[in-house]
């Protein structure tokens, strides 16, 4: 007996013998909870000006991850965590022998990091489990919510960490053995926050992974589009410098015989500029975090250790940069006396999601009645791990101006909620509605 205070479902749905092949128009999460939702997990590690500050493995984590198990819980699902502290809720379906449709994103944060980041695609995922608790569907697939760790990689570096494990691109004690700026490690800090599970990562099976987010950029809402069907991710590579000069006192070295680490380091940056605007268009590249030692105010730094970012959806263009940025650093660094050593610390190739679940996500879209374009995604996602293990596709909605990354990240109810709706349609689509 149908008791929600919306339309009841309709049967105007396609059925081939006694499962729902497309899911009925009607059907939309409810957004008032969602919302309610974001907000209370905003309370969890909050910034200094309105945003959030619940980097992985972190007290505050601790205590976001505790506030969505009590959350998933609540929905009758069933948790399970693995040996990285990634977090999986399972509702089940009614075939035992059927692989799970997944669907998630992370809920760890930038040191000053938004409220939706992330968060949006767990929470959405959990108000989609609460909405077909509502509407007291049935799927022949189980459906599974995911909160993958360390996808930031703000504090353990690279990121998508937890996903690279389960995917097999790391192991994990390459994983464990990662450190924070102040040298504490992902093993010892998982533990020490209690979310070290017995699960081995990536044990789990996936008929279909679904991620929706905010789009971190400002193309959506410059277009006026509720929805991005996302088509594919850039790649990118994160190559950390360290650059080892000599510590001098700033003011009695005369400067023709400083070995100045921190010049290169700006000669550097000069660099990985021109070679992407050079690698116009559809090329990224800048840095983001630097170290300076000692980072006395009148001491000329003997080491700097900073990280270059470059992307592209390009394969041969990534490539290139990061040949380019390899070759000429040293030679900015050798007239200054400067040694420089580079690592890779992060890597993905350029993904192209599955055309099946695009289509999926598109059709939904166009059913639900909100606008739409197709957009590739600028930033890196857990999704692009996932579209190694199996079919994977992402949606996202605008976010305010662009800004993200930034505590004055924003969205709207009414966009959050338009992404979620679709979520919802695109994975009933693949979890099989059982009638």
């Amino acid at each position: 007996m149908w008791s929600g205070a919306r339309s009841p479902p309709s049967d105007d749905g396609l059925i081939k013998g006694n499962i729902m092949t497309t899911p009925i128009d009607n059907f939309r999460i409810n957004g008032s909870r969602l919302w309610d939702s974001l907000e209370e997990m905003a309370k969890t590690g909050p910034g200094l000006r309105g945003g959030c500050n619940r980097q992985t493995l972190t007290d505050e984590d601790a205590k976001g991850r505790a506030l969505f198990q009590a959350w998933g819980e609540a929905a009758g699902m069933t948790l399970g965590v693995d040996k990285m502290g990634t977090m999986f809720f399972t509702r089940p379906g009614t075939d035992p022998d059927a692989l799970p449709v997944y669907m998630g994103s992370h809920l760890d944060t930038q040191p000053t990091g938004g409220k939706y980041d992330g968060v949006l695609g767990v929470l959405s995922a959990l108000e989609v489990a609460r909405t077909i608790n509502d509407l007291g569907l049935k799927t022949r697939h189980p459906i599974v919510v995911t909160n993958w760790a360390n996808e930031e990689g703000g504090r353990f570096a690279p990121a998508m960490l937890a996903s690279g494990v389960f995917a097999g691109v790391h192991t994990l004690d390459y994983a464990y053995s990662r450190k924070d700026l102040e040298g504490k490690t992902y093993g010892d800090e998982l533990k020490r926050i209690g979310w070290l599970g017995a699960e081995e990562v990536g044990a789990r099976q996936m008929h279909a992974y679904f991620e929706y987010h905010i789009e971190q950029g400002p193309i959506l809402e410059a277009a006026d589009k509720q929805i991005g069907v996302v088509t594919h991710c850039q790649g990118l590579w994160w190559l950390e410098f360290t650059l080892t000069g000599k510590e001098l006192h700033t003011g009695s070295t005369p400067m023709n015989m400083r070995v100045n680490a921190g010049l290169a380091m700006a000669r550097i940056f000069e660099l990985v500029q021109k070679v992407a605007m050079d690698s116009q268009p559809d090329a990224v590249g800048g840095v983001g975090q630097v170290k300076f030692s000692p980072n006395s105010r009148n001491v000329l730094p003997g080491t700097v250790v900073f990280t270059v970012d470059i992307r592209s959806p390009d394969q041969a263009k990534l490539d290139g940069m990061r040949a380019l940025i390899e070759a000429e650093a040293p030679k900015i660094c050798e007239p200054l006396g400067v040694k420089c050593s580079i690592e890779v610390v992060g890597h993905f190739d350029p993904v192209t999601f599955d055309p099946t679940l695009v289509d999926s996500v598109r059709r939904a879209t166009e059913k639900l009645g909100y606008t739409h374009m197709n957009i590739v995604s600028g930033a890196g996602h857990d999704a692009c791990w996932a579209a190694k293990l199996a079919p994977t596709t992402m949606i996202m909605c605008p976010c305010v101006g662009g800004v993200s990354h930034n505590e004055d990240e924003k969205i709207t109810p009414e966009w959050a909620a338009a992404g979620a709706d679709v979520l919802l349609h695109a994975v009933l689509e693949a979890a099989e509605i059982v009638r």
